[in-house]
């Protein structure tokens, strides 16, 4: 299975909700550990799903996330799944 940057932003994010962190208790845990972000950095950055390794690596740690079985985790992608709608634009609207 090839893993996406999608994948990744999902399973940071349901690391979250299941330990019920929001991105400003993330960032207050960051910055403790000495790694400088600001809400909007960490929000943008797990919204677009485009954040490097290490930074995934960060929040892992500081959320107390030891470790991920790919896996099983892979087959139960529901805790954080993006809806699926339709978004109405200029195009598809009559």
């Amino acid at each position: 299975m090839p893993y996406t940057n999608k994948d990744a932003k999902r399973l940071l994010k349901s690391e979250l909700v299941k330990r019920g962190i929001s991105n400003t208790n993330l960032v207050q845990l960051l910055n403790q550990a000495g790694v400088e972000e600001t809400v909007s950095s960490v929000t943008s950055k797990i919204s677009r799903g485009t954040f490097s390794a290490a930074f995934f690596l960060q929040c892992l740690h500081v959320i107390g996330c030891r470790k991920i079985l790919l896996e099983d985790y892979f087959y139960d992608l529901k805790i954080a799944a993006e809806p699926i709608v339709e978004y109405k634009t200029k195009e598809n609207v009559e």
